[in-house]
């Protein structure tokens, strides 16, 4: 319970506590949160009785700690039922970043546009490969419009 509770953290509140509640008060106020815990305790255990069996015995291994997110999905990982492991082991993701990143570039220099401007750009070494946006692109013919579409506007 006071796992987060270190020696100094313990002391600095016995002393707090002593300062304002006095020493003649503080075994009595030790006794009343005690019993305040045990009662809340006991009240929490009789309502997960009682919870456990209202849902009947096909939810006998039923646990609370489950319906938090992280410990249901760690044990839904864990349940070898699903084949999860293996999906999630299978699946190497630099792997396939790797992959989606050769199909782009590859797909880039294959293209006559993107060779054309590479080819225009290689003259100057510092470029990066970058496209020159002033240029206007060879071989357009820039008089034709593009269609109107009526529905779109």
């Amino acid at each position: 319970m006071f796992n987060d509770i270190g020696p100094l953290e313990l002391v600095t509140i016995i002393v707090l506590a002593v300062l304002v509640f006095g020493p003649d008060k503080l075994p009595k106020v030790i006794q009343d949160v005690t019993r305040t815990i045990r009662k809340i305790r006991e009240f929490s255990e009789s309502a997960k009785h009682d919870i456990r069996s209202e849902l009947g015995p096909e939810f006998k291994d039923f646990e609370f700690e489950d319906l938090n997110p992280k410990t249901f999905i760690r044990k839904q990982l864990d349940n070898e039922d699903l084949g999860l492991k293996e999906i999630r082991n299978g699946f190497d993701l630099k792997k396939e970043m790797a992959e989606v990143t050769d199909a782009v570039y590859s797909r880039e220099s294959d293209s006559p546009a993107s060779s054309s401007a590479a080819s225009s750009s290689s003259g100057a070494a510092g470029s990066g490969n970058r496209v020159d946006m002033t240029k206007k692109p060879e071989g357009t013919d820039h008089d034709e419009r593009p269609p109107f579409d009526a529905d779109a506007t």
